[in-house]
């Protein structure tokens, strides 16, 4: 990661801290549940993204540098709460998708804040099962 993109990382993360978890309880905000690869426990991150038939598609604005994108290549298995719901899946990081032109068809206001902070941009799919 370039010292530009660090620094960026570094900001963003020390405001995105304590915003996220005020954002975690609000009962509307769509959520990512991983496992923590080193704990076991489930870790809950606020996200923007959209379901497209029976996957749902996000952008991940640090790419493999997100806690969450760890947590993901340690256990693909995740849980995504959408309008109140939970949905079991599969994750996947599709690192040969274009993340920008991904973000166009995704929630406008996240997907303005993703491609203003961001940095190594990576699309995730998971595939949706219950």
């Amino acid at each position: 990661m370039s010292s530009r993109a660090e620094t960026k990382y570094r900001n963003v993360r020390a405001f995105q801290r304590p915003l996220n978890a005020v954002m975690r309880r609000l009962p509307t905000q769509t959520l990512l549940e991983t496992t923590g690869r080193t704990s076991g426990l489930p870790r809950r991150t606020p996200v923007g993204g959209r379901r497209v038939g029976d996957s749902f598609w996000l952008v991940s604005e640090f790419g493999e540098r997100s806690q969450y994108v760890r947590n993901i290549k340690a256990d693909a298995r995740v849980r995504v709460r959408i309008r109140g719901r939970w949905h079991t899946g599969t994750a996947h990081l599709v690192p040969d998708d274009d993340p920008v032109a991904r973000l166009r068809g995704l929630p406008r206001f996240n997907s303005a804040g993703v491609r203003a902070f961001g940095a190594e941009l990576l699309t995730i799919r998971v595939d949706l099962t219950g």
